[in-house]
């Protein structure tokens, strides 16, 4: 038995699994918010060797599509002049990508290296962003409030935007869910629905979801709003929202080699 980081109570024994192909690791789940995850992990120098994992070939097209969903949300939902912060940003990728639409969007990953937003990591002195993204970044976390707690307060964001894959009722047997991702032995804390609305409640924020795109936001969303921009007409709104920015790529490269 260990404490639950969220919500508390102690979570019970589930299930033992093979991690980095060496390592005999414990996982523990709360029955009252949801939370899966391992034991405390020992493991993540040597997990982290390599920040990004190399058999994650989906890298680039999930930052893509991450982008275009994206653009849609901070165009309609949040200030389409304001100021972004990916955390967990990895190689920049993402940040790249909404600056070539015309998002302001900084960088921040203490863990990896930035190599296609060179020139826009975050400092001290540019809070407040209007929001907050962290996408892939939940699962590799042991204590996720302290994280989302902190990060807000630090970036004067009221929204944060972010992605995980959720599991449903039991935790899903070792064999059957490759989110697990034992081989890499980067993701240590695993969500279902009701822990990201345990999550949103410690943090008194409003919480929406679209399959693995989640939002925590104080702002007045109306679900259908949100529920519009997920769906397969974001395709649409997102060539919409590419009309009417203006992309800061030319802009971006005079400023570098200034």
């Amino acid at each position: 038995m260990k404490q639950c980081p969220i919500c508390f109570n102690q979570q019970r024994f589930s299930f033992q699994a093979t991690v980095l192909r060496k390592h005999r690791v414990d996982y523990f789940y709360c029955d009252t918010c949801g939370l899966l995850q391992t034991e405390k992990p020992y493991w993540l120098d040597e997990a982290y060797q390599s920040a990004i994992a190399s058999a994650d070939t989906g890298l680039i097209q999930r930052n893509i599509t991450l982008s275009k969903l994206l653009s849609c949300t901070l165009f309609f939902l949040c200030d389409r002049q304001g100021k972004y912060l990916d955390l967990g940003g990895g190689y920049g990728i993402l940040t790249r990508l909404l600056r070539d639409i015309g998002f302001d969007a900084y960088w921040s990953d203490p863990y990896c290296e930035n190599l296609f937003a060179q020139g826009f990591e975050a400092t001290e002195a540019m809070p407040p962003f209007n929001a907050i993204t962290a996408f892939e970044v939940l699962e590799h976390l042991y204590d996720p409030l302290d994280f989302l707690k902190s990060s807000l307060v630090k970036t004067g964001a009221s929204t944060i935007i972010f992605s995980t894959e959720l599991f449903h009722q039991a935790p899903p047997m070792p064999k059957d869910w490759h989110y697990y991702a034992f081989s890499s032995g980067q993701h240590i804390s695993f969500y279902q629905n009701k822990t990201l609305i345990y999550l949103a409640e410690a943090l008194s924020l409003t919480f929406l979801t679209c399959e693995n795109f989640h939002i925590f936001t104080n702002q007045k969303i109306h679900p259908l709003t949100f529920r519009l921009l997920t769906s397969r007409l974001r395709i649409l709104l997102n060539l919409y929202v590419k009309k009417k920015m203006r992309s800061k790529t030319l802009s971006d490269h005079q400023k570098l080699i200034s």
